[in-house]
């Protein structure tokens, strides 16, 4: 019978009395075969196919971009388990069926017959790979996992989840790829997503889906997979209406970037919010508590007041000379009109646009009394009347979103106006700026203004929807920053990550009710991460005792990992020398190494670094085999992973904030960065927090 996907009969499996050798033969037959698909492609000619030079550029970028996604990474392993099925998927389970053997990996491989040699995770009949347990084996006999040293099969691990006489036990291949050391940017999850994981992973399109997950739950990655899932289940719908995955910083978006194209997803545009509403130069910044008034949802009210404000209602009527007729609009029906449209709460251009269609449509009423016969073509001449544009010019004039904002922001009257009962008269002190700029260009806007600009322009001006948004670290974001990113979904859904006990902003959200509902997807599910896989038993016991302080109503990450870590507290003297050995120490390890600062202690131990010549870049830039050690701001931490970290004085990363809370939200951040190793050097006292 046919099947979504067929795999190997059981019985044609070839016979070997090595089972290691059969599979490195499937490997090396199946790494053939991509290259066959790859090649099918190059070879295609498309000067026959196309039309024209712009139908040739876009198909010449489609084949292209299948060439990227059919590329052979050698260091990737092309597939890292296997399922055995007792029965055919599909097919009913009755006795004596024939079972059938798939190869679970990055990306759907095939023959030349087409028939598959790799089945992409995101398939149907790989779910089991993820989901299956002793409990339920859900008609898998065998479920293998593969081992590999670089890109070579060295292992392999088998689970008989259909029988009842093994018994289960914890998977050393899979204990071994989590806490496998890393050098680079970030790696894809895929042979190890867990079944809570894959749940979150392969939920629908349709709904929304928050993650709250504390360190080295997986929760990037999860929303990750879950995009590249997303795009496998619904290619179609999405290439039309686009995805986005929103991070906090530039440094963050480099260190994931390469997630999706190793799914062989190429397709996903990343930002941050700050690209999102780059509709002016920012180079300005803003005292914290006015940050937080500028970032509180109550601005939108403030905007909404302003913007509807340049609306008046008509002094007098219109008349429309058209040939010897004249036609008179009286000032009540136009009234009427104004009103009608300010109560259908659409945007305030496209109220504006549709206000002369509605005055000449009055008109051609008229006209259809008076016995004419008027067609669109009449209405729309009217329409473009120098009298009914005047009229339009005067009761909705254009306005441009940012001289709106800079008028608020420079004008204590109109702000006065527009904020009463809304801000408080401290409010609307702390927004004001205090030299007011001279225009648009001029003005030394802030992060937070440009979120206003957006939120106007919106106003002015629906914003372009896309099908899904990922937004990671969102625990950071103001109210405001959260509408403009719901702007971007409106019409499609959002998995929104976070941890609210690394909120390290004066305006982090307390709930995530409370930002769902800024977001605009209240009905969003909340899903909860506590098992720990990156961050060592150790290290995330020692930061969890901060979290009574900084975030008590959530649950403590409970590390999974067989290897508690590497974890030292070290008592230092002033200055650098601690630090510097510490990191020439943990350099002497295999992977990354992360060298954690307050902002403020950067350029002292870069220089100290320079001078003793250990080798180091900043965040976001890439590592090398030679230089493996990053210096790492605290405020740039969140998000980023290390093999080993060294954090140098806590208590001047606590200090570097501007309210304690939000320092010891910092230091955890700093605390849980590391996978395999941490070491504390300190010469101040550790903060009382810690114990």
């Amino acid at each position: 019978m046919s099947t979504p996907a067929h795999g190997h009969p059981l019985s044609d499996a070839p016979l070997s009395a090595d089972p290691l050798s059969r599979e490195r033969s499937h490997l090396a037959a199946s790494r053939s075969a991509l290259r066959a698909m790859r090649e099918d492609v190059e070879s295609l000619d498309i000067a026959d196919v196309t039309a024209n030079w712009v139908n040739a550029a876009v198909l010449e970028k489609q084949i292209e971009d299948r060439i990227k996604a059919l590329a052979d990474l050698s260091e990737t392993p092309l597939f890292f388990g296997r399922l055995d099925y007792l029965h055919a998927p599909g097919a009913e389970q009755a006795e004596g069926g024939e079972g059938e053997l798939f190869y679970v990996g990055r990306r759907h491989v095939h023959d030349t017959d087409g028939d598959p040699m790799v089945i992409d995770w995101r398939a149907p009949v790989s779910q089991p790979f993820y989901r299956a347990s002793k409990k339920d084996p859900q008609d898998i006999s065998l479920r293998r996992r593969f081992g590999y040293t670089g890109g070579d099969l060295t292992a392999y691990e088998d689970e008989h989840l259909s029988d009842p006489a093994e018994a289960a036990v914890t998977s050393k291949l899979l204990q071994q790829e989590i806490e496998r050391p890393r050098v680079g940017p970030m790696r894809d999850i895929v042979a190890t997503i867990q079944p809570e994981q894959d749940e979150i992973v392969r939920a629908g399109l349709s709904g929304s889906v928050c993650v709250q997950g504390g360190p080295g739950t997986g929760k990037t990655a999860v929303g990750l997979h879950r995009v590249a899932y997303l795009l496998y289940a619904h290619r179609e719908r999405l290439a039309r209406t686009g995805t986005l995955v929103i991070g906090p910083n530039r440094s963050f978006l480099h260190y994931i970037e390469q997630v999706l194209p190793a799914l062989g997803e190429l397709a996903v545009r990343q930002a941050t919010v700050d690209d999102l509403v780059a509709h002016v130069e920012v180079r300005g910044a803003d005292e914290a508590a006015t940050a937080v008034v500028k970032g509180d949802a109550r601005m939108a009210e403030v905007l909404r007041r302003a913007l509807y404000s340049h609306v008046a209602m008509p002094a007098e009527g219109i008349v429309v000379v058209r040939g010897s007729r004249r036609w008179r609009v009286p000032v009540y029906e136009l009234e009427e009109i104004v009103r009608e449209l300010l109560a259908r709460d659409i945007r305030y251009g496209a109220a504006r646009e549709a206000l002369p269609q509605r005055i000449a449509h009055a008109v051609l009423v008229q006209m259809e009394r008076a016995g004419e016969a008027p067609d669109d073509r009449v209405q729309n001449t009217v329409a473009r009347n120098a009298a009914v544009k005047a009229a339009v010019k005067a009761v909705w004039p254009q306005v441009d979103p940012a001289k709106l904002v800079l008028r608020l922001l420079s004008d204590a009257d109109f702000l006065a106006e527009h904020a009463e009962g809304v801000l408080d008269a401290d409010e609307q002190k702390a927004v004001l700026w205090v030299k007011p700029a001279r225009s648009v260009k001029s003005a030394g806007w802030s992060p937070a203004d440009a979120v206003l600009i957006d939120e106007a322009t919106d106003l002015v001006e629906r914003t372009h929807s896309l099908g899904h948004v990922v937004l990671d670290e969102a625990q950071d974001l103001s109210p405001m920053q959260y509408r403009a990113v719901g702007r971007r979904c409106t019409t499609g859904s959002a998995t929104v990550l976070g941890d609210l006990a690394q909120g390290t902003t004066p305006w982090a959200t307390r709930s995530w009710s409370e930002a769902l509902s800024h977001l605009g997807k209240g009905e969003a599910v909340v899903e909860e991460l506590t098992a720990g896989f990156r961050v060592p038993t150790d290290v995330i016991a020692y930061a969890s005792r901060l979290l009574p302080h900084i975030a008590p109503g959530l649950t403590p990450v409970a590390s999974i990992r067989e290897n508690p870590g590497f974890f030292e507290i070290r008592a230092a003297d002033a200055g650098t020398a601690g630090v510097l050995a510490a990191c020439r120490e943990l350099l002497e390890r295999e992977g990354s190494v992360g060298l954690i600062a307050a902002d403020a202690r950067v350029p002292e131990l870069a220089a100290a670094l320079e001078a003793a010549g250990i080798g180091h870049v900043g965040p976001g830039e890439e590592t090398t085999p030679a230089i493996r050690l990053t210096l790492v701001p605290a405020s740039l931490a969140k998000g980023l992973e290390y093999d080993y970290v060294v954090l140098d004085e806590p208590r001047a990363v606590v200090d570097g904030e501007p309210d304690e809370r939000t320092g010891l939200r910092r230091l955890y951040v700093a605390l849980t960065r590391a996978v395999s190793g941490l070491v504390v050097t300190h010469a101040t006292g550790l903060p009382p927090q810690l114990g």
